[in-house]
């Protein structure tokens, strides 16, 4: 029997365990410290005609909408929030109850000497038990823009998610002309079904799970779908106005095509680092990004569709291929009831499910507002490899068996693949088998790094959304291929490369990143298709100390869960 797995460098490190990251947008004004509490528990939740009892954050799906936000801090002053997670949930199993323990944290935030916060089980901290509660204490400095929190425990995050916005501080303004309003757009995939089963069953098999049944704005599927359209989430606007559409891909496993019937979007920042503006139709994220972009109500009065559906790059991989919807609503745009007035909303023409060309258009048009010190005299030179490969369990395996890996972990994460060969080309099946590890990088506290992300043709190519807790990186190339050391390194922009927290490596293809690791502690590296992190395509950078207190991890709350 052979089961799906994910490599990176052909070393596989698993998460075990389960783990929930928490956090919530709240506004901020100086060096305060705000207290926050969270209770994670079962909802009611009916979608596609059906009632699921769905883990929530305080009974809400999604999570808050950016109706409390983060306010960038005061020069030479940062913002403090503490978050108390309460743990209440019991969750039925297929013969059995478990438990569930969890931690929590943030996607994007920098958590600097704070990686008590970050919340990746048994990386960074272990699971919050039955009943009791952990506070997370985090500092936000330097950051600006759209980030999200989501859990991080299994599939949770299916429906433990939601914006976290930052502003800018009091008395600074947007690089750009301050929208009328502003709108999260939160993307997501919804299960007619137990997300928690749907992996359960496919961990036990060995195959790929179950896709999802529907896509999700807001929470909610749309006009397209069975019992839903009354909920149809709609997105007011004047004629003349322009608003800023906060995007966030929280899709567990699919990324997502996006666009507005005949509206053009102007982008202006991603991942909470501004780009330099540039316009388009349709914008394209992976898991884990956020892209804010402008829309100007410059059409006729009338009702337009947003859509979002799936880009797929794996070919031949089973994906949900239906669309979700909510509407732009012109506020002078004919009332829906008034007899005789068409007031179907106008369909957009979205692209096709694998139209990589589209996406790469996009990619490469992402700069930094002007030009930036991109890390040179690079000291650790890295090259990973990432994809699919398959693993052959046991006869007559027992289902834990081949789910994970115990003891601790080691700092002999490789370099680059142990075993060289055409990444991208036709892989010999010898090479298909990943050798399992929980082994990590350690990085010299400033140390200038270079990652060469390298897809892999294993099984399928496809498109990875790839992920650093604890950093931004500038995303310096990006190619297809096997990546050439002595031609590709004429591509580098090394003057105004974007600045993200996850770069979707091309499919069949290749990414390069730099960063500074001027961020001690232990640092999740990860796909963000959840279905990938499951099969352990995972690793972590283990950041040393630097010189005194300010280059040097906090030491560990005195609440920090036992294991």
């Amino acid at each position: 029997m052979e089961a799906l797995s994910c490599c990176i460098a052909n070393s596989r490190s698993f998460l075990l365990g389960l783990l929930l990251l928490l956090a919530s947008a709240v506004f901020f004004t100086e060096a305060e410290t705000h207290h926050h509490d969270f209770v994670v528990q079962a909802t009611p939740v009916k979608r596609l005609c059906k009632t699921h009892n769905t883990i929530t954050v305080n009974g809400q799906y999604p999570g808050q909408l950016g109706s409390k936000q983060w306010r960038h801090p005061r020069s030479q002053s940062h913002q403090q929030s503490s978050i108390q997670c309460y743990h209440s949930l019991v969750i039925p199993c297929m013969h059995t109850c478990m438990l569930l323990q969890k931690n929590q944290p943030t996607h994007g935030i920098r958590q600097m000497r704070t990686g008590w916060a970050d919340g990746p089980e048994f990386v960074t901290q272990c699971p919050i038990r039955p009943g009791g509660s952990y506070t997370y204490r985090f500092t936000i400095q330097g950051q600006e823009g759209t980030l999200w929190w989501h859990a991080h425990s299994s599939w949770l995050r299916a429906t433990v998610y939601g914006a976290l916005i930052i502003h800018p501080k009091p008395g600074s303004s947007y690089p750009f002309t301050k929208p009328k309003r502003e709108t999260p757009i939160l993307l997501g995939e919804w299960w007619d079904a137990n997300p928690i089963d749907v992996v359960r069953q496919a961990t036990r098999t060995g195959a790929a799970p179950n896709v999802s049944d529907a896509y999700t704005i807001n929470g909610q599927p749309g006009d397209l779908y069975n019992c839903s359209s009354k909920d149809t989430v709609i997105v007011p606007i004047d004629s003349g106005e322009t608003n800023l559409l906060r995007v966030i891909n929280s899709g567990l496993n699919q990324e997502l095509f996006f666009t507005v019937a005949n509206h053009k979007f102007t982008v202006v920042a991603a991942d909470a680092s501004y780009t330099k503006p540039f316009t388009t139709s349709v914008i394209m994220l992976g898991p884990g990004q956020t892209t804010d972009v402008l829309i100007t109500g410059d059409q006729t009065p009338a009702r337009y569709y947003m859509a979002a559906r799936a880009y797929q790059s794996a070919q031949g991989a089973p994906f949900d291929n239906t669309t979700t919807t909510a509407i732009l609503e012109y506020k002078s745009a004919p009332c829906p009831a008034k007899k005789g007035v068409s007031t179907t909303p106008v369909f957009p023409s979205l692209p096709a499910f694998n139209d990589t060309a589209t996406v790469t258009a996009f990619s490469k048009s992402f700069r930094s507002p002007g030009k930036v010190e991109v890390p040179t005299d690079i000291d650790e030179s890295l090259f990973f490899t990432v994809g699919l490969g398959l693993n052959r369990c046991p006869p007559k395996f027992k289902s834990s068996q081949c789910q994970g890996i115990p003891g601790v972990f080691t700092t002999d994460y490789p370099a680059a693949p142990p075993v060289k060969f055409d990444y991208t080309g036709n892989v010999s099946r010898s090479l298909w088998q990943p050798v399992p590890g929980t082994k990590l990088y350690k990085l010299k506290y400033g140390s200038r790094v270079q990652v060469v992300v390298q897809g892999t043709s294993i099984f399928t190519a496809e498109n990875h959304p790839i992920h650093l807790h604890g950093y931004d990186f500038y995303i310096i190339a990006e190619g297809f291929g096997n990546f050439n050391p002595s031609s590709d390194t004429s591509k580098f922009n090394l003057v105004d490369p974007p600045l993200r927290n996850t770069v979707a490596v091309p499919v069949n293809g290749w990414a390069v990143i730099r960063f500074v690791a001027d961020n001690p502690g232990v640092w999740l590296m990860h796909c963000h298709l959840d279905v990938h992190i499951t099969w352990g395509l995972a690793m972590a950078f283990l950041v040393e100390n630097g010189v005194g207190a300010l280059q040097s991890i906090e030491p560990p709350p005195a609440d920090l869960p036992l294991c």
